[in-house]
């Protein structure tokens, strides 16, 4: 998953950040509002994590923004602990939940974690597509015993094909959410990554196959997934 700090505080946001990368979520950062609210409006984002105190444009004009822009992404709010004000203007303006700082890593990973839940989804390390599994906390793919390891790049590319079922993944779209919005990567990096998951997806007898939609993109196939 792909989430987006926005946290004028350099410190506290490389923390932040550090804290959501050892556990697995793709993060770009920025510091101001106005960068914000650029990166926001991409709609890359599984969940926004905006502090509200910004330069350049505050945060809760940033979330407004976004919502009248019909971005639906969650947004958690970072908020000092006596603004209770700024608790409710945020809520009413389009704002998903707030942390009040200071606070610890795991009440942060918690609420991201809730934020991020699709609607009656089971919280749970594993994602299941046909007869494979794919393991968040061990970065494995296994099928019936068998399983490999996969490298975090292998593990990103394939938790975005079974989070989106049998749906047509473009290849802008793997760049964006795992190299990052301003990324200069190419197509050709995407093809790398997919060559080796195709190799270790036949390495553990999956019937599972990667199609691709030439020039387009990727997606998930077999398995007997229903």
């Amino acid at each position: 998953m792909k989430l987006l700090v926005v946290e004028d505080e350099v410190a506290r946001a490389e923390a932040l950040s550090e804290i959501l990368k050892r556990n697995k979520y793709v993060v770009d950062t920025v510091y101001d509002g106005e960068d914000g609210l650029a990166y926001g409006l991409t709609d890359i984002y599984d969940c926004i994590i905006l502090d509200i105190m910004l330069p350049k444009m505050n945060g809760i004009d940033v979330l407004k923004t976004l919502r009248k822009r019909h971005i639906s992404t969650p947004v958690l709010l970072l908020t000092a602990k006596s603004d209770t004000e700024d608790k409710i203007n945020g809520l009413d303006s389009g704002a998903d939940d707030y942390l009040t700082k200071p606070f610890v890593s795991g009440e942060l990973l918690a609420r991201v974690r809730s934020l991020t839940r699709r609607k009656g989804e089971v919280v749970t390390d594993e994602f299941t597509f046909g007869d494979i599994a794919l393991n968040k906390s061990t970065f494995s793919l296994s099928r019936e015993g068998q399983f490999v390891k996969l490298s975090l790049k292998e593990y990103q590319i394939m938790e975005l094909l079974i989070a989106n079922p049998k749906q047509l993944i473009p290849k802008e779209r793997f760049i964006e959410k795992i190299w990052g919005y301003e990324s200069d990567v190419e197509y050709n990096n995407v093809e790398v990554y997919i060559s080796f998951l195709r190799k270790k997806l036949s390495a553990i007898g999956s019937s599972v196959i990667i199609k691709t939609a030439r020039g387009i993109g990727y997606y998930l196939e077999g398995g007997d997934a229903s």
